[in-house]
């Protein structure tokens, strides 16, 4: 959701409708708790009729949100409403009881107004800050589908536990070029399958970076642009595959946007999960596994564990390469077999996630190009690199790691290929993932691009790198590259 530690006109993506950030209903009550404190101060006329319409549309309001699940965002609302309601409500019960009606004098009922209206205003406001994400409809030709895959690789412990019979299991999500869906077809839940998936793995990133789950309880809740078991597109031509390593503490979900825009323009993604790396991994028997990484304090012993944890990373990612050019040769019955080009793939991750894409395609040729999504290079620096790489970075600030952009530009400047190092302004680490979608949009978490440029730039970015690398679209890829910030060419001469 928010991992990581940052080294820190190709399409476009259709600009994300973000709304109020509330439903109809949590509108409906925010308006009829208004109108009870601004009830106080219409003419007597209009008085009983506001307060009983305000009353009862609050009061409905509030029982439907109780029953389909009420988020604190509203809990301000509620408050102010309350303090309101008995004041708005006595000048009422008073008159049909036959004695004479009170009011408060405006200057003792004015500051109750301005607090009852601050605590009401609040709910727009945190709703603003944490919104249910609302995801950007993909640009390209075709519709997304989506579904969660399981495998273990018997030749490899796992590391993380001490059973000498334990093996490295890794979960997959796949997004892929799909069928039209029906009108009206559910979406697929963002962060998990299930509604219980998607909350046990928003409460652990919680968790891992210090927040109360409920600051961020609108995020179970959102629904992506894709859907689940969709069937496949029925053209037959073949995709190009991407693979995924999320960010330290991060979760195979973490880049759907950008997902869903990739598989939307004829490209299969798939994003891993580590288990006791990411902050929560719910395997097929229901287990679920949190993560068991966490930095020592010390700069050079968290260089080491990182080295380690990027290598486990690394092996992973050439394990799904192999499961996934088994299932495209039908080694077990699938949708996808005969689907996918495991001849043209690339590997990408953000933070750790890219530190560990740079050493995937160092160990393993079958890797075509690489994206490193503001990742520091953790691990060794050697063999060079043989594939193409795009580094998709933040401005570099004195606060940056000094050794970051040295060894980026040394991994890149020893490549044999041409790669290319986009600085993006207005970039911060947390740009390059979903988090603009649903964390408050403060330049120095999530950049300055807004809820709608930060998906679009890093998308658009990436698929100009793709089509040429993969695909082999021609053109002048720096000049696109240079429209989205400020571009470093790395020659295999080693010029610039």
């Amino acid at each position: 959701m928010w991992p990581c530690t940052p080294g820190a006109e190709h399409g476009h993506v259709t600009e994300i409708i973000t709304g109020p950030q509330m439903s109809p209903l949590e509108v409906l009550a925010l308006l009829g708790a208004a109108a009870l404190v601004v009830a106080r101060w219409l003419p007597p006329a209009a008085r009983p009729r506001v307060t009983i319409a305000a009353g009862a549309v609050l009061v409905l309001s509030a029982i439907v949100l109780a029953v389909a699940g009420i988020r604190w965002q509203m809990l301000p609302v509620l408050a102010g409403a309350a303090l309101a309601l008995p004041f708005a409500l006595s000048p009422l019960l008073r008159r049909r009881s036959g004695r004479p009606a009170w009011r408060a004098r405006w200057w003792l009922a004015l500051p109750g107004s301005v607090a009852c209206v601050g605590l009401i205003a609040t709910g727009p406001v945190a709703a603003w800050a944490f919104p249910v994400p609302v995801f950007p409809e993909p640009s390209g030709e075709f519709a997304v589908g989506t579904r969660v895959l399981q495998w273990t690789d018997p030749g490899r412990p796992e590391t993380f536990t001490a059973d000498p019979d334990d093996r490295r299991t890794v979960v997959v999500q796949l997004w892929y070029p799909a069928q039209k869906s029906p009108a009206g077809a559910q979406r697929a839940r963002y962060l998990g399958r299930t509604e219980q998936e998607a909350r046990t793995v928003s409460e652990a990133l919680a968790r891992g970076v210090g927040l109360p789950g409920f600051l961020v309880d609108g995020v179970p809740r959102a629904r992506s642009r894709s859907v689940f078991d969709a069937p496949v597109d029925g053209g037959g031509g073949r995709f190009p595959v991407v693979l995924f390593s999320p960010g330290s503490g991060g979760v195979r979900t973490q880049n759907t946007a950008w997902a869903e825009e990739l598989a939307s323009h004829g490209y299969v993604v798939a994003s891993l999960d580590h288990p006791y790396d990411s902050a929560a991994v719910v395997l097929a028997d229901g287990r679920t596994i949190t993560s068991e990484t966490s930095s020592s304090g010390d700069a050079d012993k968290d260089e080491e564990l990182a080295a380690g944890w990027t290598a486990v990373r690394a092996a992973d990612l050439g394990f799904v390469l192999t499961r996934l050019d088994g299932l495209d040769r039908g080694e077990a019955a699938d949708p996808l077999t005969g689907r996918l080009d495991t001849g043209r793939v690339a590997v990408a991750g953000h933070s750790m996630g890219g530190a560990a894409a740079l050493q995937a395609a160092r160990q393993d040729r079958r890797f075509d190009a690489v994206i490193d999504l503001d990742g520091y290079p953790h691990g060794p620096a050697s063999p060079a690199l043989d594939q193409p790489t795009l580094a998709l970075t933040q401005a570099i600030t004195p606060g940056t790691d000094p050794r970051y952009l040295p060894r980026l530009t040394e991994a890149l400047d020893a490549g044999t290929a041409t790669s290319y190092r986009l600085t993006v302004p207005g970039a911060a680490h947390l740009t390059f993932m979903d988090g603009p979608l649903y964390l408050p949009p403060v330049p120095t978490i999530v950049g300055s691009l807004g809820r709608t440029g930060s998906p679009r730039v890093v998308a658009a970015a990436t698929l100009a790198f793709l089509d040429a690398a993969l695909r082999g679209k021609p053109g002048d890829l720096a000049g696109v590259l240079r429209a989205y910030g400020d571009l470093t060419v790395h020659h295999p001469d080693g010029s610039r």
